[in-house]
């Protein structure tokens, strides 16, 4: 059986537990990392020696790197969510490496700030900075959502995961935003499917 390891807290476990749920493989899932701890022990370490989370085992394949999960969990139980066409596929591979190169550095700090930095430490221009970053990077999603259903086009895929728990995030931090209407409608229709039930309608921590 698939085990994955990893505190629902982080944004690359949620992206990983999703794509289980999407595919319907089942899994286990050991809570691991922060308060959990667990990867700093020796045997965690010979499976990640990042000492981070996700970490996955399937079968005699141990997997880090939360977009390289998502891609093997698609590739291998879901070829539909794992575009076949190659001009398709590495469009999806494009969006998800900005995922985490460009749209998760950004948004970060805010993060950080809002949920996990005690309010007397919070400093608003770290927060003000991460907004600035934030917002020509969502105008340019909301205006690539205007011309389609998804991140690829008609068909949800693996590049829809890991954008939407990015979105996720800072959609729930309490802070005023500009409307984004074509943003906002895809990721009404990510919070319908049924798949991310415990993962994208749980609480920020």
């Amino acid at each position: 059986m698939l085990h994955i390891w990893g505190r629902l807290s982080s944004l690359n476990v949620r992206k990983v537990v999703w794509a289980a749920q999407e595919i319907g493989v089942p899994f286990i899932r050991t809570d691991a990392g922060m308060a959990f701890g667990v990867v700093k022990t020796p045997e965690y370490l010979h499976l990640n020696p990042n000492a981070l989370v996700p970490t996955v085992q399937d079968d005699e394949l141990v997997l880090w790197e939360s977009n390289v999960i998502v891609r093997y969990l698609c590739a291998r139980y879901s070829p539909s969510l794992y575009p076949q066409d190659l001009a398709q596929r590495f469009d999806a591979e494009r969006w998800m490496d900005w995922q985490q190169t460009t749209l998760n550095r950004a948004g970060g700090p805010a993060f950080l700030q809002w949920i996990r930095t005690p309010e007397h430490q919070r400093d608003p221009a770290v927060i003000a900075l991460s907004v600035a970053d934030m917002e020509p990077l969502l105008a340019m999603l909301d205006q690539h959502m205007s011309q389609r259903a998804y991140m690829g086009g008609a068909q949800f895929s693996m590049a829809d995961i890991p954008v939407a728990c990015d979105i996720h995030r800072w959609f729930g931090l309490p802070q005023p935003r500009p409307a984004l209407p074509h943003l906002e409608r895809w990721y009404a229709s990510i919070l319908a499917r049924p798949a991310v039930r415990g993962v994208l309608d749980i609480p920020l921590s």
